[in-house]
């Protein structure tokens, strides 16, 4: 941990007690935020008790009048690319910005790495790239496409935390889409193993009859990509999941539409979860340029009315939570010369920007920093079933981040860590800032990779 002058570290007998003690007058727990000394021992918070009961460590912390405390950001829809497509992203670079934007623990999508993580022996592959390149705790999904049910109960042994799949074309062709009912089939295996299929839902047969995008204008691109693909698809992951009894995750939900079938749904007992992201949270249809193919992605940005519905799904519980999909690319896949939205590379990249982005929207609309820390830690660790994770609570691990909710900066997309230096929010001023971040409990320092490599279960 480097050290700070409001580090200190005493000798004698205060050394008997923890390894490091924070005090603060603002730290997020799940009772809410309180004034209070957290004690951590071995990476795990072992004590929190009121500010002033003067706990012991051998390293002491005294955050400042206007940072808080909070858990560390758990994000299940990452793309980090590696084997295969590295120079889109890597583990040193995906999980150094994730440190910088204070997620602590992020959950590795199937594709786009040669091989996809479709098969035992693959990630196998994946993990031992990974192995000693990691600054915070990485998990992997598995990927369920035609011709691989049999794979997937090997992939579960080997510790993956569910599986993802496609309703239509992926983008990338070692990753091809299910049918309705190989979807069936795999949530069947899924169920009996109480695992969870998660699903990029969007019908594949609407989309072919949707207009083709084609050019630079945003409009032409959005209309390619309506609604209705993603209602469809979701009322049949809806009934399918109804009908096996499985456990079903929507991805990246975009279309307001269908918040109400997910609601009644829910109702009727579907074990349904649904997730959104940053990008449809604070950006709008109308305020995309012509060529601006940074803003591509799939399913797209709709419009401001959208937007609005999706904030109150969040806030009525009909959506559990908000992650990155964090979906980069290098630079000349997003075709900057053209700004072409139908050959660029559809994909945000936002992940060390993601708590501030979401809170700069949130505050505006009277959300609670401890609703969005709800929704960005502690649903993610739920549906990801990791105990440990998402909270600052006694026994869990010690991953937290010293956030200045009232710091305010200016994106720019060159002094980020991710690999490739394009963002839709390149130049936006955002509220928030992360000062500094730790994993169990030893501060992340960019140079020092000590991150672990998770497995469903442990």
């Amino acid at each position: 941990m480097s050290a700070r002058p409001e580090d200190t570290a005493p000798t004698g007998p205060a050394a008997r007690g923890f390894d490091l003690v924070i005090r603060a007058s603002r730290i997020l727990t799940p009772a809410g935020i309180v004034s209070a000394e957290v004690g951590i021992r071995a990476g795990v918070i072992t004590r929190i008790e009121p500010l002033g009961s003067g706990l012991d460590g051998v390293s002491t912390i005294e955050l400042t009048a206007d940072e808080t405390l909070i858990p560390g950001l758990v994000d299940t829809h990452v793309h980090v690319n590696e084997p295969g497509r590295t120079e889109w992203e890597g583990f040193a670079s995906a999980t150094r910005a994730a440190a910088a934007g204070g997620v602590t623990t992020i959950i590795d999508m199937p594709l786009n790495s040669i091989p996809p993580t479709t098969t035992a022996r693959a990630l196998e592959l994946k993990r031992s790239v990974a192995q000693g390149q990691c600054f915070v705790d990485v998990g992997f999904w598995g990927g369920a496409v035609p011709g691989n049910t049999a794979e997937l109960r090997g992939l579960h042994d080997a510790g993956v935390f569910g599986f993802k799949c496609f309703l239509l074309p992926s983008g990338v062709d070692e990753f091809p889409p299910l049918e309705p009912a190989e979807m069936e089939a795999d949530m069947a295996l899924t169920s009996g193993l109480n695992s969870v299929l998660i699903v990029h839902a969007e019908d594949a047969r609407t989309i072919d009859r949707a207009p083709a995008a084609a050019g630079d204008h945003y409009d032409t691109f959005l209309a390619s990509r309506p609604r209705a693909a993603e209602n469809l698809a979701i009322a049949d992951v809806i009934e399918r999941a109804r009908r096996t009894g499985a456990r079903a995750h929507i991805l990246h939900l975009s279309s307001s539409d269908a918040l109400p079938m997910i609601a009644g749904a829910r109702r009727d007992g579907v074990k349904l979860t649904v997730e959104t992201c940053p990008h449809y949270l604070t950006l709008t249809a109308e305020e995309i340029p012509d060529g601006a193919t940074a803003f591509k992605c799939c399913p797209p940005i709709r419009e401001a009315s959208n937007r609005d519905l999706l904030w109150q799904g969040l806030t009525e519980g009909v959506i559990d939570c908000i992650v990155s999909d964090h979906s980069p690319s290098t630079l000349d896949l997003k075709d900057p010369a053209n700004g072409d939205f139908a050959v660029a590379w559809g994909g945000v990249s936002s992940l060390q920007l993601g708590l501030s982005l979401v809170w700069t929207e949130a505050r505006t609309r009277g959300i609670s920093l401890e609703r969005v820390l709800g929704w960005m830690s502690t649903t993610p660790a739920n549906l990801a079933r990791l105990t440990r994770k998402g909270r600052l609570s006694v026994g869990s691990d010690a991953d937290m981040a010293i956030f200045g909710a009232e710091d305010t900066f200016v994106v720019d997309a060159r002094k980020l860590n991710h690999k490739n230096p394009i963002t839709p929010y390149d130049g936006r001023t955002l509220t928030g800032v992360v000062r500094r971040t730790f994993l169990r409990g030893r501060e992340v320092d960019g140079r020092t990779p000590t991150g672990r490599l998770l497995r469903r279960g442990t």
